[in-house]
């Protein structure tokens, strides 16, 4: 059975350190992106690694952390406006509804956005409904756990 979405929410992503931030439900979109910063493509000893900064200093769950992923992709995106870009994915945990999912970001300056995640098309598919009229109802579900 498929679950009701709103079209925004709040989700937790605990490798990333991040929870109850927000998220916006994109059908528009295929893939699903985080903002980030400072992204970086490096190596160490001949083996590659992704490093970012999450969000950016004006965002108030920013903490400077600077992460390291070394299983990571690169994939072009079509944004909006219909320019295409390289970005990095990388495949984390989303926990909604009370469940946690694997999920592929990819890596986007943001910072012009109002929400630092938008959840795509190929994370919705097969589970979830949107109903664009509903807001956050992930978030009430656990705050009434």
């Amino acid at each position: 059975m498929k679950l009701t979405i709103g079209r925004v929410d709040k989700a937790d992503f605990p490798e990333l350190s991040l929870l109850d931030i927000d998220i916006k439900i994109d059908s528009g979109a295929y893939t699903s992106s985080i903002h980030c910063s400072n992204i970086k493509e490096t190596s160490l000893d001949g083996n590659p690694f992704l490093k970012f900064t999450l969000l950016d200093p004006e965002h108030e769950f920013y903490n400077n952390k600077e992460f390291t992923f070394k299983n990571y992709t690169s994939k072009i995106v079509k944004s909006s406006n219909g320019i295409a870009e390289q970005r990095f994915m990388i495949q984390t945990t989303i926990f909604i509804f009370n469940e946690s999912f694997p999920i592929y970001l990819t890596l986007s300056e943001r910072k012009d956005m109002k929400f630092p995640i938008l959840i795509g098309r190929k994370f919705l598919n097969k589970k979830f409904i949107i109903d664009t009229a509903k807001k956050n109802i992930s978030h009430k579900l656990k705050t009434n756990k």
